[in-house]
């Protein structure tokens, strides 16, 4: 019995995870949807490591599911970058949504070379709290440069992968795969530190936020050679 009772609080430690369960993890960051936050080690997007998001279309909800995250981070007062964003930023949405634009930076690149750059020195600054960037690397030693960079950097990184492109980064401890459901947002996990999640989790990420009328911009920054 004493046994028995040992073990039960050896495993209670959070430290230690069963493989059938949700791994732990050390620091994460809530993305504000419960369902979510339940599949997601830690209960929330890992900080110190690289998140793969795959898009099977763009404009689905995918940025509306990352904005109360961000939300979080710019109230500990830490940035959020963006690198080479596919489309404009809708700065009066961003707002009503509660992004502080001046803790946005859009950073604008010349060549892919630039951006993977870019995206590695934002991983790294102690300032930043989220780096999204949308690239089509697939080179696994850059991958692994970027997972070393967000891990060193305390900072949440998001490799996003616009449709057609194929997702490859092996060193993300989170992969994850967005489409739509019946008017819901699709979330597959792909990959995770834990058990297989065959199901989709569905979220009603909600309508485009309305816009504020004079809205500021996010800060923008160029890199070229």
């Amino acid at each position: 019995m004493a046994s028995s009772a040992a073990l039960a609080a050896l495993l209670s430690h959070p430290s230690i995870w069963r493989g059938g369960d949700v791994a732990p993890e050390p620091a994460a960051l809530p993305s504000g949807y419960a369902a979510l936050d339940a599949a997601l080690p830690g209960h929330g997007w890992p900080q110190g490591a690289l998140t793969e998001i795959l898009l099977a279309h763009e404009g689905i909800g995918e940025i509306r599911l990352t904005l109360p995250a961000l939300v979080r981070l710019q109230a500990q007062r830490r940035d959020v970058v963006w690198i080479a964003p596919p489309h404009e930023p809708y700065a009066p949405a961003l707002a009503a949504a509660g992004v502080d634009l001046a803790r946005l930076y859009i950073v604008a690149c010349a060549t892919p070379q630039d951006a993977l750059w870019a995206f590695e020195q934002s991983l790294r600054a102690p300032e930043c709290g989220a780096a999204f960037a949308w690239l089509s690397t697939s080179d696994e030693r850059v991958l692994r440069r970027l997972q070393v960079a967000a891990r060193d950097g305390r900072t949440w990184g998001a490799l996003w992968r616009r449709p057609g492109q194929r997702g490859s980064a092996t060193a993300a401890p989170l992969r994850l795969a967005l489409s739509r459901h019946e008017g819901r947002l699709a979330v597959r996990v792909l990959k995770r530190r834990g058990a297989e999640l065959i199901e989709p989790i569905l979220l009603d990420v909600g309508p485009e936020a309305p816009g504020a009328a004079h809205a500021p911009s996010p800060r923008r920054i160029a890199v070229a050679p």
